[in-house]
């Protein structure tokens, strides 16, 4: 594992002043479903927002390794797992993708505003009928003088209720294969998008989601991200960075479930001894360390192979693919840790696991990760 310097540590240390205020109230706002505006003010006047940015654009300029690392820390000292998830998909939507295949224009026009967190990002993939296959999407955008003209609909878009930013993918010829898919930088304002009011869901609830309605939306032609007929490479290279941050952060939030869960298996007595004392709830906890661990070396060996230019693609799967379904394991083994206390809204624990089981989902569900691995080793 990586041996992190003092420089890291205090990046990493800076947001403890932080954690009781992004903490307070949070299984009510939890319940309420509501994105925490306050919270995310807070956590953008840390310089969270602007870790992995080059600092001419206002960002920290630090690399994806120590990124990952700061976003352990708020996984760890942050409760609220939605704001967690929107702090994620900001990052990794607009800004990576903008960092790296972004005009010089295009970088000084948002990467400030996205750094300071004055502008919320999103990233537009899933489709009604498409969703891990992306390369189904029917959304399609035509060449109109000076603009792309955008038609079609997109659905479960994270951070989209309240994006100022959204990254749309759409389809830009017929031709079969990855090269017909592009990019585009859309304003939430862009007359021609209409925003769809935020969907219930079963967890990451202060992360609020919708559908988008493309009808004739304009976009000026310089607002491409990368190259036309090269978005497939763009949404290649955030998923990759995507899972990295996201799934750390949820390792993080395993770290402190199984600090909370040792601590309340050693002082909860029953039948006259503590609950630890018990093998099925020690071998439990056991489990639950090494969920944590596993998962936190895969996925920062993948972030330095990464950082480091290797081929990662195998690496990305089977990270997201233990971390995912480890959390899922980490979360129910908390809930009945914890018995009735556990299944009860206020403790906080039943709505971790509600949280978790969405990493086996998006990103690309547990299956597409398993064909991608089985396809890889030749299968």
């Amino acid at each position: 594992m990586i041996k992190w310097s003092t420089e890291q540590q205090a990046l990493r240390d800076g947001l403890a002043p932080y954690l009781d205020e992004l903490n307070s109230g949070h299984v009510e706002q939890d319940e309420a479903a509501a994105f925490p505006h306050d919270k995310w003010k807070l956590l953008a006047g840390t310089g969270l927002l602007g870790l992995p940015f080059e600092e001419r654009h206002g960002g920290l300029g630090q690399s994806l390794p120590t990124t990952m690392y700061v976003l352990e820390g708020l996984g760890e000292g942050c409760r609220d797992a939605g704001l967690n998830f929107s702090v994620c998909t900001h990052l990794a939507s607009t800004g990576v993708p903008l960092q790296r295949f972004g005009s010089p224009g295009l970088k000084e026009r948002y990467l400030p505003a996205l750094c300071s967190g004055s502008l919320i990002a999103a990233h537009a993939i899933s489709e009604p009928d498409s969703g891990s296959d992306a390369l189904a999407m029917r959304t399609r955008a035509r060449r109109d003088g000076d603009s792309w003209v955008l038609d079609g609909s997109k659905s479960f878009v994270s951070n989209g209720p309240v994006a100022d930013l959204i990254t749309v993918y759409a389809r830009t010829s017929d031709r079969p294969g990855p090269l017909g898919y592009t990019a585009f930088l859309v304003e939430r304002d862009t007359p021609g998008l209409t925003v769809g009011a935020p969907i219930a869901k079963m967890g990451l609830r202060t992360s609020p989601l919708c559908e988008l309605f493309l009808d004739g939306c304009r976009v000026p032609a310089d607002r491409v991200l990368g190259r036309v007929g090269g978005g497939y490479l763009v949404m290649e290279y955030v998923m990759r960075w995507e899972i990295l941050l996201t799934f750390v952060v949820n390792a993080g939030e395993m770290r402190h479930r199984l600090d909370r869960c040792l601590r309340y298996a050693k002082e909860r007595v029953q039948f006259g001894r503590p609950i630890g004392s018990n093998q099925a709830v020690s071998h439990r906890l056991v489990d639950l360390r090494i969920g944590v661990e596993n998962s936190r070396r895969w996925l920062y060996d993948t972030g330095e192979r990464m950082a480091a230019g290797e081929n990662v693609t195998e690496d990305i799967a089977i990270a997201k693919l233990v971390t995912s379904e480890a959390n899922v394991a980490s979360a129910l083994a908390a809930v009945q840790i914890f018995g009735g206390n556990g299944y009860m809204a206020e403790y906080g624990i039943e709505k971790e696991l509600r949280n978790a089981v969405a990493g086996t989902i998006y990103s690309g569900t547990s299956e597409t990760q398993r064909n991608r691995i089985a396809a890889l080793l030749g299968l």
